[in-house]
């Protein structure tokens, strides 16, 4: 373990551990894991809202320090290992109504990506948000500052000063800015379009090619090319905006139920005419026009 501790961390910045309560989200809905770090940089507000309710327990510690106490926030990407999110103070806190749980409109985002939030199951009338303040506290070691996490693993939230998380590295580049995978591993969901993280939306804007929707609901898809403004990124920016691009027939659909995936990435300098004939060539080959598809020409 490294001689340097997050409770040396705490104690330098003036903070008692013994009032720091550290979280490190993992969580168990797949689709929210995967973009969880993607909120944390794109959507930092939405990210926090993910925090600012708790279960039972967590809740009454986190009231127990409300006005003085602090939360130190990480994110689970590998077994035994926390990536620095923030340090948030706890300032206060009020009740909330189920129903006004989900007219929160982060909450309502994020139940796009699979998240449970506060159910009737619960037995519970009211859940407490709690406002959490992001601090300046090693602003700039955001996605940068690795932590150990001792066993056990599914203990995600820790008193700090009963805890002695050593500092595993810090990194020169955050790794909250995911790298891009290879174009024909891309699957994405409507919702994900909005948070592409950085490095995602520089390779895309660069790439031409032809585009694949897939509608879960009924297994009919529609092609399209890119070779505009923006190329690729412009186009799905356009679909993460409105749901339909323009479409007459993915304006009947609902947006959720779609999957984005690339075809064919070509040339960026390859000339609109040739792209063109591509997407015709592949809307021929996967039958996408008449009742099969969503293709109208």
């Amino acid at each position: 373990m490294s001689a340097l501790t997050l409770n040396d961390l705490l104690e330098k910045q003036g903070l008692d551990p013994a009032k720091v309560i550290v979280m490190r989200h993992r969580p168990f809905e797949r689709e929210l894991a995967k973009v969880l770090p993607w909120l944390a940089a794109e959507k930092p507000d939405v990210f926090n809202a993910y925090q600012q309710t708790q279960g039972l327990k967590l809740e009454n510690s986190m009231k127990s320090i409300e006005g003085e106490g602090y939360v130190a926030s990480f994110i689970g990407l590998e077994a035994g290992m926390a990536l620095f999110i923030g340090i948030y103070k706890i300032s206060s806190s009020r009740p909330m109504t189920l129903e006004q749980f989900w007219q929160v409109p982060a909450f309502q985002e994020m139940k796009g990506f699979g998240m449970r939030g506060f159910t009737a199951e619960e037995g519970r009338e009211t859940i407490l948000w709690f406002d959490l303040d992001l601090t300046d506290l090693y602003a700039e070691w955001k996605g940068k500052l690795i932590i150990d996490w001792p066993p056990p693993e599914r203990s995600w939230w820790r008193r700090s000063h009963k805890n002695q998380m050593g500092v595993r590295a810090i990194h020169d580049e955050s790794l909250l800015d995911a790298d891009m995978p290879d174009w024909d591993k891309i699957n994405l969901t409507w919702d994900e379009l909005a948070i592409l993280p950085i490095k995602w939306r520089q390779a895309l804007s660069q790439w031409r090619g032809i585009y694949f929707i897939f509608d879960e609901s009924d297994g009919k898809g529609y092609i399209g090319s890119a070779y505009g403004s923006g190329n690729l990124l412009g186009r799905w920016v356009n679909y993460a905006a409105t749901g339909h691009g323009g479409n007459k027939q993915l304006r009947k659909r609902n947006p959720q139920n779609f999957r984005f995936t690339i075809l064919q990435r070509v040339s960026p300098d390859l000339g609109m005419d040739e792209v063109i004939r591509l997407e015709a060539s592949w809307k021929d080959r996967l039958h996408t026009r008449g009742e099969f598809g969503l293709n109208d020409n």
